[in-house]
């Protein structure tokens, strides 16, 4: 397979585009960073920093072949695997890019970093750091690089079946917030939780990611339309009004249900709106991407309380916002899809045609991805926990110490004077 014929501009948009995602992890770091206790942030930014070291050269040396190329329906092959050929031969089915193949695989390798980021939002306090390395590596080749086969891949066996997703609905949300869910039920809770409170101790960090996540998320949904063009121009605007819309949509009922609008719930009302909007945005135009916020943030704010129901302790709500809003968006697309937006649409939405065929296929992408990465990071963490010498949690003493100290021997704020 031989390389087209190369567009500068498309070419100079996918590589701004890959820059802005991987902007998005250290603005995802601060963005947990700030909610977490103040002994454990060095260790919440450690973790979502190392995603960009480890998955980098494992994404060189077998993830991106895995996820990319080959023609088999679940699984890829390992042709491109250590570099092989990365540079001259294009990724399986993307031969009519305008873009260099080395520009593709950038960009691929900045949604793989960020992806697994996510769920330790929800690992939060109490997950060693030794841990975290052999989990991020197993759960990066064995689980994120299958599912992104079966959905961005023209050969998986999702794609093939007219499952849509833009930017990453299954394959970064419901990925990471399932795996969220099934590490917290292995590991269980924090010391102390639910009965004693575990504020933020820096929101204005919380608020500052927020708004890197919003700004370097025009380059995850805008920039997977792989072209500077009117697909990648409406997945910018429906990115920016589904935010929008979201935030309006959380602190409305935020302000109903206990009496507040607060800041926490605005950055975490935008992100839920990003979630939901990442399978629809190049699919979707008009008032859709506002309605999609509306009810994005509305349910997720909603779904966050639920896990004090069902007592796991997801600490900073990576099942709320990630697994809920990847869920909510990709069956919203079954309703609004509309070809008028882009022709790659084969199915429209039950809102534009009354056919339910594309809903359908919606379904069954986000109980594969449930199932998948669910039984899979469950089976990760167990093992994981059995093998490795005290488990994956941190003792005791060391939880109640904070993971900065015990896991890094630093500190995140000095305040003796110099």
């Amino acid at each position: 397979m031989t390389i087209g014929i190369i567009s500068p501009g498309d070419t100079a948009w996918v590589l701004a585009s890959a820059a802005l995602v991987l902007f998005m992890t250290p603005g995802l770091a601060f963005f947990y960073g700030g909610m977490v206790r103040a002994k454990n942030v060095l260790a919440m930014l450690m973790q979502n920093f190392f995603s960009m070291g480890l998955v980098s050269v494992l994404w060189a040396a077998v993830a991106y072949s895995l996820a990319f190329h080959g023609t088999g329906k679940y699984i890829g092959n390992l042709d491109l695997a250590w570099m092989h050929d990365v540079a001259t031969v294009p990724a399986t089915g993307f031969g009519g890019l305008h873009i260099p193949p080395l520009a593709f695989f950038a960009f691929q390798l900045m949604f793989a970093i960020i992806t697994p980021a996510l769920i330790t939002g929800a690992i939060a306090d109490r997950m060693k750091f030794s841990a975290w390395f052999w989990f991020l590596g197993i759960w990066l080749i064995v689980v994120y690089a299958p599912v992104a086969h079966w959905v961005f891949s023209p050969a998986g066996w999702l794609f093939r079946r007219g499952a849509l997703d833009f930017a990453g609905g299954t394959v970064v949300h419901i990925n990471a917030g399932i795996a969220a869910l099934a590490a917290v039920i292995v590991i269980g809770r924090r010391r102390g939780w639910p009965q004693h409170p575990m504020p933020p101790h820096m929101l204005p960090w919380t608020l500052l990611g927020a708004g890197v996540l919003w700004f370097g998320w025009f380059g995850f949904n805008a920039g997977s339309a792989l072209a500077a063009n009117d697909i990648a121009a409406q997945a910018f605007v429906n990115t920016n009004m589904a935010a929008a819309a979201a935030m309006l949509g959380w602190l409305l009922i935020e302000r109903i249900k206990s009496g507040h609008a607060t800041t926490l719930g605005a950055a975490s009302g935008a992100v839920a709106g990003l979630v939901a909007i990442t399978p629809c945005a190049g699919f979707v135009g008009g008032m859709a991407p506002i309605y999609i916020g509306l009810i994005a943030g509305a349910l997720c704010y909603l779904a966050c309380s639920i896990k004090f129901r069902f007592k796991y302790d997801d600490a900073l709500d990576v099942v709320g916002v990630h697994l809920v809003g990847g869920i909510v968006g990709s069956l919203l697309l079954g309703l609004f899809a509309d070809r008028a937006f882009n022709p790659a649409v084969i199915h429209q939405g039950v809102f534009v045609n009354g056919s339910w065929e594309l809903m359908g296929d919606q379904v069954i992408a986000v109980v594969a991805t449930i199932i998948w990465s669910g039984v899979l990071s469950l089976i990760i963490v167990k093992v994981l926990d059995l093998v490795m010498p005290g488990g994956v949690r941190v003792s005791e003493e060391d939880e109640e110490t904070g993971l900065d100290l015990t896991q890094h021997s630093e500190v995140g704020y000095s305040l003796e004077r110099v």
